[in-house]
C-alpha cells in the first residue's frame, strides 16, 4: 500500500499527482426535512401578514378592520356636534339638538274640510284639553273643501316641518303635511274624509313623550 494512499481505502486507490479526493459525510436527511418545513413555515407566515393587510386597507371583515372600523368611531363620538358625520344627521339628530316646542306654544287652526257637520269644532276642543292654543274653527277653503282624501292636512310655514309638524302629528294617524307662504307660526289642521278620531290622550301622550326624550343608545354603539 502506497503512503499516499488514504486509509480505509482498502488499496483500491491510488493517489497520483498533487490533490486528494474529497471525503464528505452524507448529508443528513433530517436537516433536510427541518430546512424544508422551515421554508414552508415563513413562507405561509409572509402569505398570513399580506392578507391581513390587504383585509384592512381594503374594508373587509377581518379583525384588522373591525379595528380601524372602532377607531374610527371613537374618532366620531369626539367631535363636536354638528361637525363630521353629525352634520346631515337624521331627524332623530335634528331633535336632540334642537328643543321641540310644546303644545301650548302651538296655535292650532281646525277646519272641516268634510259633510260631517261639528267636526272641526269637537276636534278643537279635544285639542284644547290636551294642552294645544286654538285659533280659528270652521269650514275648510274651497281648494280643500271635500277634497281631502286622507284623515287630514297640517298647513303651515316650511320652519314648522322640524317641530310644530311633529308635535301635532302625535295627535292625528295619517295627517299628510303641507307648507305654504305663511310668515306666522301657527298652523292649519284641515280635517279629511278619511278622518274617524284623534289618537287617544294616552296613546298621543306616549308618542310625545317618545319624541322629546329619544331612548338612549344600544349598549354597543362605541358612542
Amino acid at each position: 500500500m502506497s503512503m499516499l494512499t488514504p486509509p480505509g481505502m482498502g488499496g483500491k486507490y491510488r493517489i497520483t499527482g498533487d490533490r486528494y479526493p474529497r471525503m464528505r459525510r452524507p448529508r443528513s436527511r433530517r436537516r433536510l426535512v427541518f430546512a424544508a418545513l422551515g421554508s414552508v413555515v415563513a413562507l405561509g407566515l409572509v402569505g398570513w401578514g399580506t392578507l391581513q393587510l390587504i383585509d384592512v386597507f381594503s374594508g373587509g371583515g377581518g379583525k384588522g378592520s373591525d379595528t380601524v372600523r372602532a377607531a374610527r368611531g371613537s374618532a366620531d363620538c369626539k367631535r363636536e356636534p354638528g361637525k363630521g358625520r353629525d352634520q346631515g344627521a337624521g331627524s332623530s339628530s335634528r331633535t336632540a339638538a334642537k328643543k321641540l316646542p310644546k303644545p301650548s306654544d302651538i296655535t292650532v287652526n281646525v277646519y272641516n274640510a268634510t259633510k260631517r257637520s261639528g267636526l272641526a269644532k269637537d276636534t278643537a276642543k279635544e285639542l284644547e284639553k290636551r294642552g294645544f292654543k286654538i285659533g280659528d274653527v270652521g269650514n275648510a277653503p274651497k281648494a280643500y273643501d271635500q277634497k281631502v282624501k286622507t284623515p287630514g292636512i297640517l298647513l303651515g310655514a316650511p320652519a314648522s316641518a322640524d317641530g310644530t309638524f311633529r308635535v301635532l302629528s302625535t295627535q292625528l294617524t295619517g295627517a299628510t303635511t303641507k307648507n305654504d307662504t305663511r310668515r306666522g307660526k301657527d298652523v292649519d289642521l284641515i280635517i279629511g274624509s278619511a278622518f274617524k278620531d284623534l289618537v287617544k290622550a294616552k296613546d298621543a301622550d306616549k308618542a310625545l313623550t317618545a319624541l322629546t326624550k329619544p331612548s338612549p343608545r344600544p349598549s354597543g354603539s362605541p358612542c
